[in-house]
């Protein structure tokens, strides 16, 4: 059975950090204002994120910040440029929440935990009046973008409201309520919507299977990885899938893009850095001819047990003798990828709604009256706080384009 509510001024669907960040800039801006969230609680990705330590933002310089979300760059700045990592980090305060900056540049609220942000955040939501519905399902547009049909425990329920904001996420994490359902309705309604895909996300590599009963779930630690993203320094995890953690995800999005390019890609490990190959050829030539492959790999080299182990089940042909050719596979060790971990693993998702069919307010050119934010937008970056601070932007950005547009309107009259 269908129930009729009254209209409630501006309608958010999506209770994260994107719909969030919309629902507090549009109760600063005066707009009555409803959050419509599909799961029995608002913001559960930002808790589980939050459970090993909610990254806000990074510390970094921010022309180099804003750089990391590549081609949408251009798009997303005027966002960013009105609520920077710094603006983030004050927010933050405001909630009762210090921030501190981790060794890694990234930024950290001083409990770690997303929890009590989040309860300060609803607080102050609820405060201003805006009111949060949980177990509002949206259906997708029904001709008429303004009139909202929600599928909840008492049935079909159907509202109006005099604008609409969608936060709807992207693809990933789908129990937690980023499932991409919305897809369907708005590419119904001619929307462009660029297919999703997976985003940080770990490969599966084809392990032997010793490897792969020794070392899934070891952890692979200083070395160098590379990639058509160029460089960087960290450490990653093996798993029984193949290869996962902070520094395969800084090189995700170049990977991924090369396998569906070309069918084939490797992560070109340096597993012994600061060591020049001409010292390590040296050094391999100097251990006597009775140490074991192993022993001369850890003396000479440094490697620990896994990236022996690597070495033997990536590129044993060179384990057989010639010790220039071993220093060179040293230096410049390819993991083999099949392919991308399933979307619904990943850490977030590239794809959405592409930015040619926005106006620079974030509302879609052909349906007057809906703005879109967050993760539902074609754009992607890495790790490191960038997610977030995107999220956010973006909301607060679509929220002031919403009450530009709804100020701009002649006054409306009531059937």
């Amino acid at each position: 059975m269908m129930q009729a509510r009254e209209k409630r001024g501006v309608a958010v669907v999506g209770g994260g950090p994107a719909g969030l960040a919309a629902a507090e800039r549009l109760s600063e801006t005066g707009q009555t204002v409803t959050v419509y969230e599909a799961m029995p609680a608002i913001g559960r990705k930002f808790l589980l994120a939050g459970k090993s330590g909610l990254n806000l933002t990074h510390s970094e310089d921010y022309a180099r910040f804003v750089g990391r979300f590549g081609a949408a760059t251009p798009r997303l700045m005027p966002a960013l440029d009105a609520f920077t990592p710094d603006d983030l980090r004050a927010w933050a305060l405001g909630l009762g929440s210090e921030t501190f900056v981790g060794s890694s540049g990234r930024v950290f609220p001083m409990e770690m935990k997303a929890s009590p942000l989040l309860r300060a955040w609803r607080r102050r939501l609820e405060d201003r009046g805006v009111a949060i519905r949980t177990r509002h399902r949206w259906l997708g547009l029904d001709g008429d973008a303004l009139r909202l049909r929600f599928e909840t425990p008492e049935g079909i329920v159907e509202e109006r409201a005099e604008a609409v904001l969608l936060a709807l996420g992207g693809a990933s994490w789908p129990r937690l309520g980023s499932d991409g359902r919305w897809v369907a309705g708005l590419a119904a309604a001619q929307v462009s919507i660029a297919p999703f895909q997976p985003a940080n996300c770990g490969f599966d590599v084809a392990w032997s299977e010793i490897f792969r009963e020794r070392f899934a779930g070891a952890p692979v630690k200083s070395v160098v990885a590379r990639s058509r993203m160029g460089s960087s320094q960290g450490e990653f995890v093996i798993s029984r899938h193949g290869i996962e953690g902070s520094l395969v995800y800084g090189h995700a999005a170049a990977l991924r893009d090369q396998l569906a390019e070309e069918g084939r890609a490797a992560l070109i490990l340096d597993l012994a850095p600061g060591r020049p190959v001409e010292r390590l050829t040296q050094a391999l030539a100097g251990q006597p001819a009775r140490v074991s492959l192993s022993n001369r790999l850890r003396k000479a080299a440094g490697l620990d047990p896994v990236k022996i182990a690597l070495v033997r089940d990536c590129a044993p042909e060179t384990l057989t003798g010639d010790v220039a050719r071993l220093a060179e596979t040293l230096k410049a060790l390819p993991i083999p990828l099949q392919r991308t971990r399933p979307i619904e693993e990943a850490i977030s998702s590239a794809g959405g709604v592409r930015f040619e069919g926005l106006d620079g307010q974030f509302m879609l050119r052909d349906i007057p009256g809906l703005f879109l934010a967050g993760e539902m937008l074609d754009w992607e970056a890495p790790t490191g706080g960038y997610l977030l601070t995107a999220c956010m932007a973006t909301g607060r950005a679509a929220a002031d384009g919403l009450a530009s547009w709804l100020a701009a309107r002649p006054a409306a009259v009531d059937d």
